[in-house]
């Protein structure tokens, strides 16, 4: 698959953002625009580091919005409960029971998806605002906004004071790529992520059923009733997760499968199959439209992916043209480390410490097939 623009302009130099709004406190809140030069616009909000929206071409070269996302600030502020296009920390996924120990001692985060905690707690990530730099465009290299926000010793029950800078950059490749970057001043867990949603059909265009999916990954943890991992990395083989090779993601979803009845749907963790000793970029996720032409690759550093099919979106909360997205209207493809890592010592170890850097990189490449 070819980028869309075989001879993309040059990237337009990101502006200093527009204001949105405030919130209660008084916090100014700022939109920033990223635009490849070859049909490609990211817009950012510094609350939550949301991705509001992502317009990309068709086949034909129609624009339209392919990340799902609420009308305004107030919207988000009021109920983002699915975490639509939000930076996800300290810990995304979830931790079993709120709690775990580390170096001997036991931490309790909040229980915000019972009888666990989900992405951060009440108040992560997805509910700070960040402070934003605009850099490229003109020369000078890809436009990009780095955001930093620095989360307190203790914030959310999390140890440690956590420097946290996440970089949203587009190219003329329209790629859209999330550099994240992490320091502490005392050992703490760490698990960060993007959450947004996609249609590549468009923001308001239904189900994504049809979508075809491929996931490079042989393997897949499965959860309990409250979706926590069991602790098997089990094979996807004669499974309705096997998505080695191309399948409609709707294909299977209603299957008699106890995994699928656990999450009404897929949200699984999925291990990323990587060569040994890769420590890089690997692709983790293909996904076209048929009837678009849109097509999104996910390449990431990170090891696993979460696949999340929209199970829970319910219809009371719609996109800025007043659609509702109903279940399944969008999936999220989330790169991260596996999910209650803290509490499961056979999986890869998110522990940070004074000294380390925490550095991944997820790559979402939008082409066009005929």
């Amino acid at each position: 698959m070819a980028p869309v623009d075989d001879h993309p302009h040059a990237p337009t130099p990101p502006a200093a953002g527009e204001a949105v709004g405030e919130l209660a406190d008084g916090t100014a809140v700022r939109r920033h625009t990223l635009d490849s030069g070859a049909g490609l616009v990211v817009r950012v909000l510094t609350y939550g580091g949301i991705v509001q929206s992502v317009e990309a071409p068709d086949r034909d070269g129609r624009q339209a919005n392919v990340a799902l996302g609420l009308a305004g600030l107030d919207d988000y502020v009021r109920d983002n409960r699915p975490y639509f296009g939000a930076v996800i920390g300290r810990y995304a996924n979830r931790i079993a029971g709120g709690r775990f120990e580390l170096d001997g001692r036991a931490y309790r985060v909040p229980v915000n998806n019972p009888p666990n905690s989900l992405h951060g707690g009440t108040e992560g990530f997805d509910k700070r605002v960040w402070t934003a730099r605009a850099t490229g465009g003109d020369g000078g290299g890809p436009v990009a906004l780095e955001l930093a926000y620095t989360s307190p010793d203790g914030e959310m029950g999390y140890p440690g004071t956590l420097a946290v800078r996440v970089r949203y950059s587009v190219t003329p490749a329209n790629e859209l790529r999330i550099d994240y970057r992490a320091t502490t001043d005392a050992a703490t867990v760490v698990n960060l992520t993007n959450h947004s949603y996609f249609n590549l059909a468009g923001e308001a265009a239904g189900d994504i059923g049809d979508h075809r999916l491929q996931v490079e990954a042989d393997h897949f943890t499965p959860t309990d009733a409250t979706s926590i991992p069991t602790g098997e990395v089990a094979p996807v083989a004669g499974t309705p997760f096997d998505f080695t090779s191309p399948r409609p993601i709707g294909e299977r979803i209603d299957s008699d499968d106890e995994q699928l009845a656990f999450g009404g749907g897929y949200d699984h963790n999925y291990v990323v199959r990587r060569p040994p000793g890769e420590r890089g970029l690997v692709r983790a996720a293909l996904v076209t439209d048929p009837a678009s032409g849109r097509a999104l690759e996910v390449l990431t550093t990170e090891p696993a992916v979460q696949l999340y099919s929209g199970n829970q979106l319910d219809g009371t909360l719609a996109g800025p043209g007043g659609a509702a997205y109903g279940p399944r209207t969008g999936f999220a493809l989330e790169t991260q480390h596996f999910p209650d890592s803290p509490n499961q010592p056979g999986f890869p170890s998110t522990v940070l410490r004074p000294g380390q850097v925490l550095a991944s990189t997820t790559v979402y490449r939008f082409s066009v097939s005929g």
